[in-house]
């Protein structure tokens, strides 16, 4: 098979799309045959060096793909060879073939075609495992999102208002904005000319964001407690600015509220296999209904993965941008 490959770390050209041996499903895999990828940070950092995928898991960039299982491994039962899949991976999307634990793997949903299906799990595994599981988003409550036009920030418009609560977002240009109003967004915020501390204030008369999806780390850890509201709870899936920041213990005390920081990647097999079973029984038929679609911003073959990188890079895009498999 072929697959994107990463010879030496580097710029977008150091993706190398190259021929490589077949993977072969384990005890408790399957072997799926991609249809598409998707492009997340993550592959960008694992590009340059700085991310390297977890042990056992494939050498090959990609967190998630779409596709049809071609062969079953040793103890897997419940999927059949042809399945339509899309699946969370280690690594290993950007590829003809993966290997991936069956615990991983979510039929496409009713209503998405199997290309725009590679663009949900690490979403929507992402954003439910986080906002919901973790931070317990309730009806009725605020969140504010940061990056509201990314991948992640699209889902988690949609989710939030499906289950009821009122969405902040941030984004730097009135286009992207106007993308989030039309998946939901209530509060529109942009962090080039506005304050959002100031502006989530202003729009809860005072009382600050109930859940905060943080995917820029140590710039925005100060604002973002100032931002909480008594009993708030920040979630921090990224570090676009920086990992070192200062924190104001007696803000947070006073508001009583709570910092988490986690990532999806290196989680052990069975919290990401509970985390997708939650995601199949609470999203899926959303999904199905409507209610929530994969935003994908542009489809672009596969062993032209560098030029997805730059649009991923310079944030010319909206929702997610897709890799398509020969």
């Amino acid at each position: 098979m072929y697959a994107i490959t990463i010879p030496e770390p580097g710029g977008p050209e150091a993706l190398v799309w190259d021929e490589v041996p077949d993977p072969v499903p384990g005890e408790g895999e399957v072997l799926v045959e991609v249809v598409a990828s998707a492009v997340n940070r993550a592959d960008i950092l694992q590009r340059q060096g700085f991310y390297d995928p977890p042990p056992g898991a494939s050498p090959y960039p990609g967190l998630e793909c779409s596709g049809r299982i071609a062969a079953l491994g040793p103890g897997v039962s419940g999927w059949a060879v042809g399945d339509e899949v899309c699946a969370l991976l280690g690594g290993g999307g950007y590829a003809q073939k993966v290997a991936v634990p069956a615990g991983q793997l979510l039929p496409v949903p009713e209503g998405v075609g199997v290309r725009r299906a590679a663009a949900l799990p690490e979403v929507v595994c992402t954003v439910w495992s986080n906002v919901f599981m973790v931070a317990h988003l309730r009806p009725g409550e605020t969140l504010l999102v940061h990056g509201g036009s990314s991948g992640i920030g699209t889902m988690a418009i949609q989710l939030a208002k499906a289950v009821g609560a009122r969405v902040a977002v941030t984004a730097g240009t009135r286009e992207k904005l106007d993308r989030c109003a039309e998946l939901g967004a209530d509060i529109l915020i942009n962090y080039r000319e506005q304050d959002f501390v100031e502006e989530v204030g202003k729009a809860t008369d005072g009382a600050g964001a109930d859940v905060i999806l943080d995917n820029m780390g140590a710039k925005y850890l100060d604002r973002n407690v100032r931002a909480l509201a008594v009993n708030g709870r920040l979630a921090i899936i990224g570090m676009q600015g920086g990992v070192k920041g200062e924190l104001n213990i007696g803000t947070l005390l006073s508001k009583r509220a709570a910092v988490s920081a986690t990532s999806l990647r290196a989680r052990p097999l069975e919290e990401k296999a509970a985390i997708v079973a939650a995601v199949r029984e609470h999203v899926w038929p959303l999904v199905a209904e409507g209610h929530v679609r994969p935003v994908v911003d542009r489809d672009v073959p596969m062993p032209d993965a560098a030029a997805a990188h730059r649009v991923v890079e310079q944030s010319g895009h909206v929702g997610k941008v897709l890799l398509i498999a020969p």
